[in-house]
This record gives structure tokens, C-alpha cells and sequence, in this order.
């Protein structure tokens, strides 16, 4: 059965200024995975055992790998419009939606625009949110290849991180992380990686099921953003993956895929 779904089918979904660049796998309930800061991190485990149950559709946001970059997006609200556009466009509603750091950030900001379009939402490890202790990690003061390094708790010792970050990048790979910092840079750097209004704006989400994830260990986004996260969104719940830092999903994967499918299901 998961040899069915390990492969993606991509497409080039169509809008105004363009195209977006989308990975779409499984059959059942639309599941749309919002990546982070430097782009989609290749179709990883996760990916494919998500689309055993659900119909994952993962794209590339505006101005990320292959998608066509949109020169009046600014912010991340202005991507989050684009998103909710496109899913009025393929006619989806109850969309079960997961965003990862930023994408998490993008996440929250498409729930709150819009929360009766979604059955439920994961966070794991979303920016958008400014700690009251701690900050969150500067990735524009370091190199792509030392962000991925910081990310994890214990690289040596997670399967797939050669996948995230190969000992030699090649010159495409090594490209793409900056044309994602340089995307990031446009939609985040003032205020650094947060909205102010967006605590608010999740009050929102109050009949929308939504479960907050993070590696206990955590160096890239402070726990009090979800701290905080978890006292905006009423009804919402918290939960910690021990170590395992920024990156559950990929440092954690059995723990993250039992807790976010039950979630889900």
C-alpha cells in the first residue's frame, strides 16, 4: 500500500502572475504542508506517510524553488491571500492544513483570514509570533548550511538528514537556500519574523481544532512563541516532542507522524 503513494505527481498550478509549483500525493481528505524558510525540503518521510491517508498537496510558495516569484507580495498575510485564492480556485473546503516554522507562521495567518475553510490545523514550530523570552533565531546573520545545522538537536544521528543537508551541496541546492533567504528577507526581516497584530487575529480560530508541535529542544524559535501561540488560539493544544529540536518531523519522525495522524484523524 505505501509503494502506492511514495511517488508525487507535480503540478503548475495557474494564477494571475504565474505559477505555483505543487507536489500532490495519496488519495481521501486534501492536506495542504506549508514548508519553511528556505523551500521544500524534498519529499521526505513524512510526506509519503502522510499520503498513505490523505491527500497531501505540498507546493512550493511564490518566489520558492520553482514557483514565480509575485513582486507585490510583501508580507506573509500577502502570501497567505494567495493561498486562500487558490483553494477557492480548486474549490476545496475542510482542508486539513500542517505549516512548518514559517509555513506555520503562513498557516496561522490563512486560519485566522478564513477559519471556516479548514477542519484542522498542525503548527510545528511556527514563527509569526514574538517572544515575550528568548528570540527567534536570526537566519539572515548565518548561512543557509549553519540554520540547518542549529535546527537539529542531533544531526548525526537522524536518518535523513543528509537529505536536509548534504555534507557537499551541489551549485542548485546551494541556490535555492539563498533564493529562500532572499524571499524571507522580502516577506519577514521588519518586524524579524513575527506579525504583532496576529496573537490577536488567532482568537479567530476558536472553533477550528488546532494542535501545536515543537521540538522540546527547540533553538530556532523560543518556546514561549508557542506558549503564546497556545493561549491565542482558544481550545488549542501544546504539545512537545523530547529530543528533538526544530525539526520534529524529520529528527523525530515516528513520534511526530503518531501524533499529528491521530491529530488529524
Amino acid at each position: 500500500m505505501a509503494g502506492e503513494f511514495s511517488k508525487f505527481e507535480e503540478q503548475a498550478i495557474v494564477i494571475p502572475e504565474g505559477k505555483i509549483q505543487m507536489r500532490i500525493a495519496g488519495e481521501g481528505e486534501p492536506l495542504l504542508l506549508l514548508h519553511g524558510e528556505l523551500g521544500f525540503p524534498g519529499w521526505m518521510r513524512y510526506h509519503r506517510t502522510l499520503s498513505e491517508q490523505f491527500r497531501v498537496m505540498a507546493p512550493s510558495h511564490p518566489g520558492y524553488d520553482e514557483s514565480d516569484r509575485l513582486d507585490w507580495a510583501m508580507h506573509i498575510s500577502d502570501l497567505a491571500g494567495v493561498y486562500l485564492q487558490v483553494l477557492d480556485d480548486l474549490e476545496l473546503s475542510g482542508v486539513k492544513m500542517v505549516g512548518f516554522s514559517m509555513g506555520g507562521w503562513l498557516a496561522a495567518e490563512m486560519a485566522a483570514m478564513d477559519p471556516g475553510k479548514f477542519s484542522k490545523l498542525v503548527l510545528v514550530g511556527p514563527m509569526g509570533v514574538k517572544p515575550e523570552k528568548g528570540e527567534i533565531y536570526d537566519l539572515f546573520l548565518n548561512v543557509a548550511t549553519e540554520f540547518l545545522e542549529e535546527s537539529f538537536l542531533n544531526p548525526n544521528s537522524v536518518e535523513e538528514y543528509a537529505t536536509i543537508r548534504p555534507d557537499e551541496p551541489s551549485p542548485e541546492q546551494e541556490e535555492l537556500w539563498e533564493v529562500g533567504r532572499e524571499q524571507s528577507a522580502r516577506l519577514a526581516w521588519k518586524p524579524f519574523m513575527y506579525n504583532p497584530t496576529l496573537p490577536y487575529l488567532l482568537r479567530r480560530l476558536k472553533t477550528l481544532q488546532t494542535l501545536i508541535v515543537s521540538g522540546k529542544q527547540d533553538s530556532i524559535v523560543p518556546l514561549d512563541s508557542l506558549r503564546i501561540y497556545n493561549e491565542s488560539i482558544p481550545g488549542s493544544s501544546l504539545s512537545l516532542i523530547d529530543q528533538s529540536g526544530h525539526r520534529p518531523e524529520i529528527e523525530k519522525p515516528e513520534e511526530f507522524l503518531k501524533l499529528v495522524t491521530n491529530f488529524l484523524k
